[in-house]
């Protein structure tokens, strides 16, 4: 793992500035403790940060071929990179380290752009070919690893592995986009290709971007998608057994490094899957970590003990109290624009953890996606149901005005908390799962933006994000499409957004098995019956584990790896959140209604209304705010003009 970072004049051969690139490579630091290298020629820096996993000793980059006409830089790992080296050295390629990334500079040579679809690994890079004067940048399929970019008024493409390396460019404007606001506060996070500032974009999974000197940035091109067809026919003990050789495999590909390897154990069915495929593949107690908390409804610790014990695993935990909220400046500092899971507090604790006895850790994420484990899910296709045989001239009317009806009860046990489903069922298929994953709806959005920001957003709807995905999508099933659209958004967005920052602030490295690429193409042609099968998800997965866990793990109800937000704002964190969000970060922003967030408080505090979820991401926006109060007085106005908006 690594970080990256690169100026790259479009359209001349101006010098770069070293001591910027330094800057804006020194930015990255966490990311790469152990080294720094350096490429410069008429045109063009290349800056990297290095946190040596492979070839600790000959893998410092950038790395080049032969003659030195083509550089790269990789921040990630290629996990087949043996196979590509002895397949390119068989072409008559020469080889100069046993580095990962020294697959890609020949892989380009061998066949350009189409080198990324013999790459299995995790991986952002940037190459550099001197010949054909032209700059690849590239990303991974699902999106694990990052990469942003910006063109500059003088011509100059600016790239990095985070936003706060960018940031470190005097040229760069920091204007906050009003339709990063709007994402924001409707996911928890902002999807790509945004970024909170407007003119800085995210390059999206899948894509790569081919820059030619004098041509021009074009737009990101898209080199694999997965399809949904739901084909793949089998008994349910092959699909058990090949399941487990699969996921046995990805396990395998991961275990490659020079430095110690552990994994997450949550407690959770995906992370535990993970540690018990190990001990299949290597016969070698792994060392395992985990956090819990003090409130046991959402503390999984026992069952991360349990699966360690099993494995014989070696095992540390730590627990997570309120006190951890004394991270939030922390967080945005991290995650340079406002990210609002709150799961990023025990995901950044468990990597400091592992940090202090590995240099990599495997982690479980994706399962969810994969094999429909979400609640939301089960919801949603009870909903479907409704849509299929209803016609919307009946369903629409009868059911929003029973929605209407029926009272909002945050307080009351989950069968009675009937309003948001009758809601649900009003809406379309895609209406109704945008509300599902929403923080905060349509309407506590109107309520809570100022009249000046929503004129500036000219009545743009964060909804239209899973409508450009669902646009392109292949899908047998309802079911596959949202899984689709989760993995195109909440996957890359939030889930592994997370994991990478967290775990790089601690120069850790992790890694998804259950995101092998393979793999998730395989999942995805599973009927969608085995995943998500009389209100049961996951169901295949969880079958084809239990020669591996105990049951009582297996079909358990869902936990999540949460924290006890709405009891902490009622309790210890009472005062702290009042403090924060009534002081003068959101009021001079001029971008929220603070009489409504008063509101917001004040139903929350007094134990009527849950309004966590909207409470946390306002925390995080302020303490954005707070955290980039000086750059955005150097860059521009708090917002930019409506007009000024990117449609992306």
């Amino acid at each position: 793992m690594c970080g990256l970072a690169g100026i790259f004049s479009t359209d001349d051969r101006r010098p770069v500035d070293p001591a910027l690139l330094a800057r804006m490579t020194d930015a990255l630091s966490r990311r790469g403790p152990d080294g720094s290298g350096y490429h410069f020629e008429p045109g063009l820096g290349f800056g990297h940060r290095r946190l040596a996993i492979i070839d600790v000793a000959g893998g410092a980059q950038p790395l080049y071929n032969e003659d030195g006409g083509v550089s790269v830089m990789l921040n990630g790992e290629i996990y087949n990179f043996q196979a590509l080296t002895s397949d390119l050295s068989a072409r008559g390629h020469r080889f100069r380290t046993r580095c990962d990334a020294e697959a890609i500079v020949h892989g380009w040579e061998e066949w350009g752009p189409a080198c990324l679809d013999r790459l299995n690994g995790m991986f952002a890079f940037a190459l550099w070919d001197a010949k054909a004067q032209t700059l690849f940048l590239a990303r991974d399929r699902l999106g694990e690893k990052p990469l942003y970019y910006s063109l500059l008024d003088d011509g100059d493409l600016i790239f990095a592995s985070e936003l706060k390396s960018l940031l470190c460019h005097p040229g760069l404007r920091r204007a906050i986009d009003p339709r990063a606001i709007e994402e924001y506060f409707a996911y928890g996070y902002i999807p790509d290709p945004r970024s909170i500032y407007h003119g800085v974009h995210k390059l999206p999974p899948a894509h790569y971007l081919l820059l030619e000197r004098g041509r021009g940035v074009p737009a990101p091109h898209p080199y694999w998608d997965v399809a949904f067809t739901e084909d793949y026919r089998a008994s349910e003990s092959s699909i058990r057994d090949e399941l487990i050789a699969r996921l046995c495999e990805a396990v395998r590909m991961r275990l490659i490094a020079d430095v110690p390897l552990g994994a997450f154990l949550s407690g959770g069915v995906d992370s535990s899957a993970v540690v018990a495929m190990m001990s299949e593949v290597t016969h070698e107690p792994a060392k395992t970590f985990s956090i819990g908390f003090g409130a046991k409804e959402f503390d999984e610790s026992t069952y991360a003990a349990a699966v360690a014990a099993r494995y014989r695993t070696d095992h540390y935990a730590r627990q997570v109290d309120p006190d951890s909220f004394d991270l939030l400046d922390q967080l945005s500092a991290i995650y340079d624009e406002p990210f609002g899971d709150s799961s990023a507090i025990p995901t950044y604790r468990v990597s400091a953890l592992a940090r202090e006895r590995v240099t990599v850790a495997l982690s479980g994420d994706g399962g969810d996606e994969l094999f429909a484990g979400y609640r939301r899910y089960r919801w949603h296709m009870f909903e479907e149901r409704f849509r299929r045989h209803l016609p919307d001239a009946i369903r629409t009317p009868f059911f929003s005005a029973l929605g209407a009806l029926y009272p909002k009860m945050d307080w009351a046990p989950r069968l009675l908390r009937a309003k948001a489903t009758l809601q649900g069922i009003a809406r379309s298929s895609l209406a109704g799962y945008f509300a599902s994953v929403s923080v905060c709806g349509d309407t506590l959005r109107r309520h809570m933006f100022s009249p000046r920001l929503r004129r500036d957003l000219q009545e743009y709807s964060a909804v239209s994000v899973l409508e450009r995905h669902l646009a392109t999508a292949e899908c047998a099933s309802p079911l596959a499409q949202i899984q689709y659209l989760d993995l195109k958004t909440y996957l890359p967005g939030d889930i592994l957004t997370k994991v990478d920052r967290a775990s790089m602030a601690s120069s850790l490295e992790v890694r998804v098995p259950l995101l092998d690429h393979t793999f998730v193409e395989w999942t995805a042609r599973l009927p969608a019956g085995v995943k998500l099968h009389k209100g049961q998800g996951k169901r295949i997965f969880k079958s084809a584990l239990e020669l591996y866990l105990p049951a009582d793990l297996l079909y358990r109800p869902k936990q999540g790896f949460a924290v006890p937000l709405a009891q902490w704002f009622r309790g210890p964190l009472r005062q702290h959140l009042r403090t924060r969000l009534m002081g003068p970060a959101l009021a001079d922003s001029g971008l929220f209604d603070v009489a409504f967030v008063e509101q917001l408080i004040d139903g929350h505090q007094s134990g009527r209304w849950d309004h966590s979820a909207p409470l946390w991401v306002l925390l995080l926006f302020e303490a954005f705010l707070r955290h980039a109060g000086s750059t955005l007085r150097e860059g521009a106005a708090p917002t930019a003009p409506a007009g000024a908006v990117a449609a992306q």
